[in-house]
């Protein structure tokens, strides 16, 4: 999993090695092997799978003050097709509200869901490597953080999955 994210996305810590002034035209990895998030992923990924899952997780910085764009690698059995891949993203996020699954080929943009709750999704399936290559795209201050209370709230007090979410993107 490669991750690569705006200065926000590496928290409100005072390190002037994440200040945008240090970041501005640069473009680095950092807690590589050691990031606070991959037990988290592993153990969402061990539940959904049934089984251990162990991954690679690298972040990034980007000189951008919010986003976050990530790109999974996951090996697959012979024989699944794009078709099929694309058919069960859009059947399992279909009723989803802030989930747009773009058509196959097509990829995110952080500029796409700045400002807004909307995460959009990615696919590539390359057959030569046998690996389906999914690319996410949030805005961390929206959907990383109040978005994401403010849509857990919605859920667990009754009111309607959209209501204080329905933003356009911040563009430009």
């Amino acid at each position: 999993i490669d991750s690569k994210s705006g200065t926000t996305g590496a928290g409100r810590k005072s390190d002037i090695a994440f200040s945008f002034c240090e970041v501005n035209e640069g473009f680095k990895a950092y807690a590589v092997g050691t990031h606070r998030h991959t037990p988290e992923i592993e153990q969402e990924l061990s539940y959904l799978a049934g089984e251990n899952i162990t991954v690679n997780f690298t972040p990034h910085l980007l000189p951008l003050d919010r986003g976050i764009l990530t790109t999974i690698y996951c090996k697959i059995f012979k024989g699944i097709t794009s078709d099929k891949v694309l058919g069960l993203y859009n059947k399992t996020y279909s009723k989803e509200p802030f989930i747009r699954v773009l058509n196959y080929g097509q990829y995110p943009n952080i500029k796409n869901v700045r400002g807004t709750n909307f995460c959009e999704i990615g696919l590539k399936l390359n057959e030569r490597t046998n690996t389906l290559i999914i690319i996410t795209a949030i805005d961390n201050l929206v959907k990383g953080a109040s978005g994401q209370a403010v849509h857990n709230m919605n859920l667990m007090m009754g009111f309607e999955e959209e209501t204080g979410l329905k933003t356009l993107p911040l563009i430009p």
